[in-house]
């Protein structure tokens, strides 16, 4: 795995910025977006009833419901997230086949080796620092045959907003707190997300980039999507008191491109699906 760079723990993404308000507003932003991303990738892996899925990085449940509705009574559905708060809200939605507890993609000794015939990671894979140990974990829990589905950002793609943001954050005041990296995910590309799966133990069933349109009315919304989906990291690395300025900073910023249609990001996702050899 030497195309795969180790990276230091301390550079993980802070789990303490996460707050209520954070945790609110993805349960709302998300229903029109991760929400609707995961779907496509449930029906890429033909989840069926009576299965047993793995919902990694859950965050508040919506797309672990959904998946409960399609294995139906005889299958069952745990959702994991590292997030107390967002866990907190998904438990509003359990049942008898759907459970969800606080759990880290780094530590799933406490699951049975084979117990489960999907692994759904959306919008989750780009918050890992180092992959190949939850890769591993993933394929150990899931059956001979069992398959996996990831949909993630993709490496070397930078958004509108993305470059907007790296500008704001270049300037006085901020400049005087960077970022421990530019980045504030870990991207991978096609290539890489091979070599990976290979190592875990999983044969590559399909490898694809495919466009993935984001819209926002205003400049605010844009702003609390980004916030709310990176629980808190956006800004996590400037002090309390320059927050609201770098907000409204970044927000006058996303004005400027905003068009009829509101803010139109073109962005791209990588969808890997794999099966346990």
């Amino acid at each position: 795995m030497s195309d795969i760079p180790a990276v230091a723990p301390s550079l993980a993404p802070s789990l303490a910025l996460d707050n209520d308000r954070l945790a609110l507003d993805y349960e709302e932003i998300s229903a029109t977006r991760q929400f609707q991303s995961g779907k496509r990738l449930c029906a890429d892996l033909a989840i069926a009833a009576g299965e047993r899925v793995l919902d990694v990085g859950c965050g508040t449940g919506l797309l672990a419901e959904h998946i409960a509705n399609l294995v139906g009574p005889a299958g069952f559905v745990l959702g994991l997230d590292p997030l107390p708060l967002r866990i907190e809200l998904a438990h509003r939605r359990v049942r008898a086949n759907l459970a969800f507890e606080v759990g880290d993609a780094y530590a799933l000794d406490h699951l049975a080796s084979g117990s489960f015939d999907v692994v759904v990671l959306n919008a989750v894979f780009h918050w890992l620092p180092e992959k190949a140990g939850p890769l591993s974990a993933f394929a150990r829990v899931l059956r001979a045959g069992g398959r996996i589905g990831i949909g993630t950002g993709v490496k070397g793609h930078r958004t509108r907003l993305q470059e907007e943001v790296t500008r704001v954050l270049a300037e006085p005041p901020f400049d005087g707190h960077p970022r421990r990296r530019e980045s504030i995910s870990w991207r991978v590309d096609t290539a890489e997300m091979a070599a990976l799966f290979d190592a875990a133990g999983l044969a590559v069933d399909r490898l694809e980039v495919r466009e993935n349109e984001q819209r926002f009315p205003t400049p605010d919304a844009a702003v609390r999507y980004t916030e709310a989906s990176s629980f808190g990291n956006f800004l996590g690395h400037l002090p309390e008191a320059l927050k609201p300025l770098a907000r409204a900073r970044v927000a006058a910023r996303l004005a400027g491109i905003m068009g009829p249609d509101g803010l139109v990001q073109e962005g791209r996702r990588l969808v890997a699906l794999g099966v346990k050899r």
